[in-house]
């Protein structure tokens, strides 16, 4: 996500009443797992790594440039860097329609925050997306996408997603297939300018970097179906070559839009739901973040890609008196039922206790019902050691199959109010209307040794099988010991944080791995967490800067991507900045796709 979270005030949990869950505070969890056990588990359990986004070379002119950052601690290759070249995607580097200049074609090098998806189509066949930074210092970045046919082996077609050029930034990477194997990305274009400083400058009017464009805008781009592959086949205009706008704002900070997401409903096994086809579209509209409103608006797929023009935005039902809704989730059940949570964080509260409602829509997004609490006095971690940011504090699905005439609804959230951060999991079996008691869900040492789990997503598996992924860091930093495992992760570049000083050798609760738990679609566990990270990597190391290049606020991403498969396969695509096989010489933050079988 765009935006920077506040700093966020210590706040005392109380424990939830009637049907909504209580916070982490109060969760059951079976016993823990050895440190030992859960590095073993990767090869245990034939996980599997692929490095995505360094098997091609990625270049594009940005609207606006910004080469700083060359030589500052933590970066083995800072700042904007030419291409000169080195291209290999086969996309458009620019200068393109919408541009107002014409900029030199820098280098792609980092990659951070992520979404996979699996075609319904061909399950051979799967899209990831992340930020595509050309300056991570600068936060200066497209959406990119790779793509995969061979069941996530190589990655052989990738780039940026073209279309919208003409802004400074492209965000909040998310997406979803019809069910013609065509590929639907939600797109969030929006426009600063860079300060002397590095800070970021937003304007309205002839004062935007590109004033023949709004300042910022939610977007649709369609990646078609085809039978020969390439990196430019994407449609973003609609009628006299117009881009496919949802909604359009002047400007990207007092009257915005943001945390945008889509579904596709997809069931085309179930003749009696008369809204296959129809792709979904939520966001939320910040007033200068004294109130947030959620929207949604929807259109009708066709089989070349296209669509039928989207609905008319209308305000989502919400819980009257708090107008501070985000983290739209929406999920199509196999009814047709679409259903979505969303996130209330008063800013008055410094953004730091959430509450999670429920509302759905029975008649294809026209009228909504609800909200319903699932939970409440949730409390939004501040990571410890390190300087990235937290994200979506929760995450949300729907499953494949009836329990007792209901589809299981499953919430996963991060919360700190034992101290340090864990990760939690919800299930209801009657609509929402009552939910479980919170399961936690990482199993490593208590708080006493320290090892936080955070930014958890959840995803149903065809089976039913729910698996809960999330960042985990129970492991410690490899140790300066002259192995290849400490060559290759690249600390020695590091030199701590002001809370955690010095190179982080062999240092707790600081590098991280993903990990997966799975479980059965009742909510009952099988087994222990998994392991999904080959190697323990620096979340510090080409760290992006949100706000500015002298900001020391750092980013991996607000959340990362899960999918699964008919084949029996769970997918995930997260961050590492670790030089797998000579590959990351300077450490960037690369997407790496971790392959586990469903249980």
């Amino acid at each position: 996500m765009r935006r920077d979270i506040i700093a966020i005030v210590a706040l005392a949990v109380m424990l939830a009443l009637g049907s909504a869950a209580a916070t982490g505070a109060s969760a059951s969890t079976w016993s823990y797992q050895s440190d030992a056990a859960f590095a073993a588990s990767y090869w245990q359990k034939g996980v599997t790594n692929v490095s995505a986004t360094t098997q091609r070379t990625s270049c594009y002119a940005p609207e606006v440039e910004y080469l700083a950052g060359d030589g500052y601690p933590g970066y083995a290759d800072g700042g904007g860097s030419l291409c000169a070249g080195r291209v290999n995607t086969g996309e458009d580097v620019g200068p393109f329609a919408q541009q107002d200049v014409t900029n030199d074609v820098l280098l792609v090098k980092d990659h951070s925050e992520s979404d996979i998806r699996v075609d319904p189509t061909n399950p051979m066949h799967l899209i990831g997306q992340s930020k595509w930074f050309v300056n991570a210092q600068g936060y200066n970045h497209l959406l990119g996408f790779y793509e995969s046919f061979d069941g996530g082996l190589t990655w052989n077609i990738q780039g940026h997603i073209p279309g919208y050029e003409g802004w400074t930034d492209n965000t909040d990477p998310v997406g979803a297939f019809d069910q013609w194997g065509n590929f639907y990305s939600l797109v969030l274009p929006y426009m600063f300018y860079y300060k002397k400083d590095g800070s970021h400058g937003y304007s309205n009017g002839a004062n935007l970097p590109n004033p023949t464009l709004p300042g910022e805008a939610i977007a649709n781009a369609v990646h078609p179906a085809a039978a020969s592959q390439t990196a430019s086949n994407w449609i973003t205009t609609v009628g006299a070559n117009q881009p496919d706008y949802l909604v359009q704002s002047p400007q990207a900070v007092t009257h915005g839009v943001d945390k945008q997401w889509n579904a596709i409903d997809t069931n085309t096994a179930n003749k009696k739901d008369p809204f296959v086809g129809r792709v979904y579209a939520m966001w939320v509209l910040y007033n200068s973040f004294s109130s947030d409103h959620p929207y949604v608006s929807y259109a009708q797929t066709r089989p070349d890609g296209t669509h039928t023009p989207w609905s008319t935005p209308q305000v989502l039902v919400s819980i009257s008196g708090h107008p501070f809704d985000q983290y739209l989730l929406p999920h199509v059940d196999p009814d047709g039922v679409v259903w979505t949570t969303s996130t209330l964080n008063n800013p008055k509260q410094g953004y730091g206790v959430a509450d999670i409602q429920l509302i759905w829509s029975t008649d294809g997004g026209v009228t909504w019902q609800g909200p319903l609490q699932v939970a409440d006095n949730i409390q939004v971690p501040t990571y410890q050691n390190t300087t990235f940011r937290e994200g979506i504090v929760d995450s949300f699905a729907v499953g494949r199959s009836k329990i007792n005439g209901h589809y299981p609804l499953y919430v996963t959230y991060e919360d700190s109010s034992t101290g340090a951060s864990h990760v939690y999991l919800l299930t209801s079996l009657d609509g929402g209307h009552s939910w479980s008691s919170p399961t936690q869900v990482d199993d490593g040492t208590a708080d006493s040794t320290p090892g936080e789990a955070l930014q958890p997503s959840v995803s149903v598996a065809p089976n039913g099988t729910v698996s809960v992924v999330f960042y985990d860091r129970r492991l410690p930093c490899p140790a300066n010991d002259g192995s290849t495992e400490a060559a290759n992760s690249g600390i020695w570049w590091d030199p701590g944080t002001t809370s955690s000083p010095g190179t982080p050798w062999g240092r707790a609760n600081y590098c991280v791995n993903s990990a997966v738990q799975f479980y059965r679609p009742d909510g009952s566990p099988i087994g222990q967490n998994t392991r999904l990270s080959e190697h323990t990597w620096d979340p510090e190391l080409s760290t992006a800067h949100t706000g500015s290049i002298n900001y020391s606020g750092g980013f991996i991403g607000d959340y990362f991507g899960v999918d699964s498969s008919p084949l029996g396969f769970t997918y995930t695509t997260s961050v590492s900045t670790f030089n797998y096989s000579g590959e990351n010489p300077s450490f960037h933050q690369q997407q790496i796709v971790a392959r586990i079988a469903t249980p």
